[in-house]
């Protein structure tokens, strides 16, 4: 939950996260479709709140990152809710407009989420929630994103990164999702504390790798799980008519 990057395709797009967490927690289970509010919905479960970070229904595809715009102090401990089961609840709502209108974001810790829309056309929107107030704006469909944890990494880290997707983006004229993963594996691994990858003495590290592909025919979603050195590919069609994993 804490690198997503945004890639635009001639019908479709791609997203991606990497869950960077504490070694400590308990490890999320490989995701699979489940019935969330009456809608289809394919998730991998963290298995502590039992919320996800990453999920898409094939209409909608939504991403969380800890934190807003800068790192905060914890403060309310214990939160009204988790910021994953938030990420659930967002398919209770019939769109983007009625969840923020709709939902009570108070007593939730900040964050950052990323709305795909994907239905008769891509819509791609960013929700900032610092703790007080909801920042929220629809961003250039047509132009690829990298977003970076405000909790784990410095304005000067964020902007190195963003460096280095500016490089990868000159060096492919087509995005594909075998392209944008090797990305995610490898991009800036000389510094092992704030590549793509990262691991620190504190048992942070990068868990697991998920990509998600959305086009015409439905999605289809890759998760890599890096402790179990475990990869799990699953589909869903656009009329949802069948379920494939």
């Amino acid at each position: 939950m804490c690198t997503v990057t945004y890639l635009p395709l001639s019908e479709g797009s791609i997203l991606t996260s990497n869950r960077d967490e504490s070694l400590l927690r308990e490890p999320a289970l490989a995701p699979k479709l489940y019935s969330v509010f009456g809608k289809t919905v394919f998730y991998p479960k963290d298995l502590k709140a039992h919320g996800t970070w990453i999920a898409t229904s094939g209409e909608f595809t939504i991403c969380l990152l800890n934190g807003a715009f800068e790192k905060h102090i914890p403060s309310n401990i214990p939160y009204r809710k988790s910021r994953g089961l938030m990420v659930l609840d967002f398919f209770r709502f019939n769109g983007i407009k009625s969840f923020v209108s709709g939902y009570d974001f108070e007593g939730i810790e900040p964050f950052t989420l990323i709305v795909v829309e994907s239905r008769t056309e891509t819509f791609l929107y960013e929700l900032r929630w610092d703790g007080h107030k909801l920042h929220f704006k629809k961003l250039d469909v047509l132009e690829p994103k990298i977003w970076s944890s405000a909790t784990l990494y410095t304005w000067e880290t964020i902007s190195q990164r963003q460096t280095w997707f500016k490089k990868w983006l000159g060096q492919h004229s087509k995005f594909t999702e075998e392209a944008i993963l090797n990305f995610h594996h490898f991009a800036g691994s000389d510094d092992p504390a704030n590549s793509l990858v990262m691991k620190r003495e504190d048992q942070k590290q990068t868990v697991s790798i998920t990509s998600v592909q959305i086009n015409k025919s439905g999605s289809k979603m890759a998760y890599e799980d890096l402790l179990l050195n475990q990869v799990t590919h699953c589909t869903i069609p656009a009329e949802m008519a069948e379920n494939i994993c």
